[in-house]
């Protein structure tokens, strides 16, 4: 098929997620990146246009010249979508003038700085009538999408017990107080939002918990905490979690913590059984039936007792592993499925919308208002 158009806005000389959106986007083979907005600083982004091959007039100095360019080019010519990989503060006001220019948007995640953001993003999203796509990466590996597969299934009884846990060591030192520009912005009120480990990591935590066990936390107890002496916002934390159905959880998520890298594990338990996933080593799923041995699950689109959709979005044999990048390519195969449909909402329950966008911001409302209770017992409500 013909690739879909995009611009991306964000994403230019030394920031770290364009490019794993653009190598994304490349292995896919869904989309043609036409244009951009790099930087807001004009020469950056013709700069950082320059180096990934854009023609010089469409690597424009900012975001509002870009959709307004794009917009009054023919319709065989512009882009049709847009992609925004910026920090936080800018994503309601991108995502707003696109959707509102008649373009769809593929947004990282958080969706905004805020949950008021974040709901004025939403009536936007529902008054244009556009797609919006957020790229929540962990929904995108195979093996979590069996995970799910399975609690539905009913493979491991109904759910009683969640662990999710998310631990990062990067900021075990003020490394914004080097100028590291990625632990600058996100620690950083006015660029991140109110909070900085919950709003990066956690909210990622909370998405997996809830997707797996196909059910949604309505209370949460969480205690916040700064841990490196002068930050500004949260670098550890915890949760106790209350699920619809009754089951109970526990979210962790910490980014001072030493020899960590990306340690996201999820543990799911049922009355007949558990399961076990870890984002390091995401082609292996482990299921613990009550009374047998414990099954170690494989990734690969040749494994046969895979479900067929899940086994269809491999890319290589068992034995070949996929990792982060792929799991971003499956996001955006499953975006492009629903731009070249004319879809104005995501067509499948495994490509997070605006609605998870919302609900992550209102789980990180809600922890913020718990620990500065003290840790009290706090509604989760994304209406």
């Amino acid at each position: 098929m013909t690739p879909i158009r995009v611009g991306m806005i964000g994403g230019g000389e030394g920031a770290f997620i364009g490019a794993v959106h653009r190598t994304a986007m490349r292995i896919t083979g869904a989309y043609d990146l036409v244009c951009g907005a790099f930087s807001s600083d004009p020469a950056r982004s013709r700069a950082s246009g320059a180096a990934i091959g854009i023609d010089p007039a469409r690597a424009y100095p900012d975001f509002e010249r870009m959709i307004a360019a794009e917009a009054a080019l023919p319709p065989a010519e512009r882009m049709q979508a847009v992609v925004i990989v910026t920090p936080n503060h800018l994503h309601l006001k991108a995502s707003a003038a696109a959707l509102d220019a008649g373009f769809d948007v593929i947004c990282d995640k958080p969706a905004a700085r805020t949950l008021g953001e974040a709901r004025e993003l939403r009536d936007h999203v529902r008054a244009s009538g556009r797609l919006f796509v957020l790229t929540h990466t962990y929904l995108g590996y195979p093996l979590v999408r069996q995970a799910r597969e399975l609690v539905a299934s009913g493979a491991i009884g109904p759910v009683r017990r969640v662990y999710v846990e998310y631990t990062q060591g990067w900021l075990a030192r003020p490394e914004e107080a080097g100028g590291q520009k990625q632990a600058a912005w996100r620690t950083d009120p006015d660029l991140s939002g109110p909070s900085g480990c919950y709003g990066d990591i956690g909210s990622h935590a909370h998405n997996l918990a809830e997707y797996v066990a196909g059910q949604r936390v309505t209370e949460l107890l969480t205690e916040l905490a700064v841990q490196v002496p002068g930050r500004r916002l949260d670098d550890d934390g915890a949760s106790l979690l209350r699920f619809e159905s009754g089951a109970r959880g526990v979210l962790t998520a910490s980014q001072i913590c030493p020899g960590e890298e990306n340690a996201l594990r999820l543990r799911v338990y049922g009355e007949t059984g558990g399961l076990d996933w870890r984002q390091e080593e995401p082609n292996t799923l482990w299921l613990k039936p009550i009374d047998g041995p414990a099954q170690r699950w494989r990734a690969g689109g040749n494994v046969a007792y895979l479900a067929p959709d899940v086994a269809a979005e491999f890319r290589t044999p068992a034995g070949h592993p996929e990792g982060y990048l792929e799991a971003f390519a499956t996001l955006y195969t499953r975006a492009a499925e629903a731009i070249r449909s004319g879809s104005s909402a995501p067509m499948s329950p495994h490509l997070p919308g605006i609605d998870a966008g919302v609900r992550g911001m209102a789980f990180i409302d809600a922890a913020l208002r718990s620990s500065a209770a003290g840790g009290k017992w706090t509604a989760l409500d994304a209406n």
